[in-house]
């Protein structure tokens, strides 16, 4: 089996208090980082015994997972696996990043995102620099608000050529064409986040090819449906795995609406779908003519399909 697994356990604590998170964030207690490190080694070693299977892992935690060291172990040992395809993270990169040397650059990635007013600038971006060093595959965003855009230019201004900037709508916010055009000039893909997609009836593969674990192993076809499939470790959620429609109305999150079967998203990000990293990085202003004129088609059927 070729799976895609989203896991999230019950962390939630983050070293962050960033006032447009739509996640309820709170300082976890001793007993629930015990419990969220045991669901956490049991998932990874779920993963690990599945030597007859091809897994792609995504961690997605609530709060922030790297300044715990047992989402840095599990990550580092994950990636030198055989039969894992890619393990990667979201993550804020307030984390140091030694524990990098200990992983496998071809499998691990890093789903990055830059919370201006959070960290300084200097520091966010000397790490982005070090995982650059490092040959660390990695992504970086920013949420798309009016008080980002200069943050969000100079990113783009002083990251490598080769990482991919992202920009994600921000929570509850309505773009007018004009400032929807400002962000697709940082990121060609924007206009995939800036509205919800419609997806009620519409084929996706999550619940075929891609589900959703808790900590307590239960399964799901994604994070936003709550319906369950069975469970990890007893191994009942085989017998569910099929195609089937989205049943809801709508999906306004990346990590949703990129596994839906009407978008091109695959294609867009083959071999990078989990850490969000383009096959071509859509940089306009240093692409190639054939590339830009790709994007701009891309970012047409994106608002077509809205």
């Amino acid at each position: 089996m070729d799976l895609t697994l989203l896991y999230r356990g019950p962390l939630a604590s983050c070293d962050y208090d960033c006032p447009y998170c739509p996640f309820a964030k709170r300082r976890d207690s001793t007993a629930q980082l015990r419990a969220d490190r045991a669901a956490l080694e049991r998932f990874a070693q779920w993963a690990a015994d599945r030597t007859d299977d091809r897994l792609s892992l995504l961690f997605t935690p609530w709060g922030e997972g790297l300044v715990r060291s047992w989402y840095r172990r599990a990550l580092a040992d994950l990636s030198r696996l055989p039969h894992i395809r890619r393990v990667a993270i979201q993550t804020n990169l307030s984390c140091r990043t030694d524990w990098l040397a200990e992983a496998d650059p071809d499998t691990l990635a890093l789903w990055c995102t830059y919370h201006p007013g959070q960290t300084p600038y200097d520091r966010f971006l000397a790490k982005c620099r070090d995982l650059a060093a490092r040959g660390i595959r990695f992504s970086v965003g920013i949420v798309g608000l009016t008080e980002h855009l200069e943050a969000a230019r100079r990113l783009r201004a002083d990251l490598p050529e080769h990482v991919y900037l992202w920009v994600n709508a921000a929570e509850g916010h309505t773009y007018t064409d004009a400032e929807a055009d400002v962000w697709t000039a940082l990121d060609p893909l924007f206009p995939y986040s800036r509205r919800p997609h419609t997806s009620g009836g519409l084929p996706c593969r999550t619940g075929e090819s891609v589900i959703s674990v808790d900590g307590e192993g239960t399964v799901r076809r994604c994070h936003f449906v709550r319906a369950e499939l069975g469970n990890l470790y007893d191994g009942s959620y085989r017998a569910a795995l099929r195609p089937r429609p989205c049943p809801l109305a709508v999906c306004d999150c990346h990590i949703g609406y990129v596994h839906l079967e009407t978008l091109p998203l695959y294609d867009v990000f083959a071999g990078g779908v989990l850490e969000r990293i383009p096959t071509t990085t859509p940089t306009p202003a240093s692409a190639p003519a054939q590339h830009s004129a790709r994007i701009t088609t891309i970012a047409m059927r994106a608002e077509v399909s809205e």
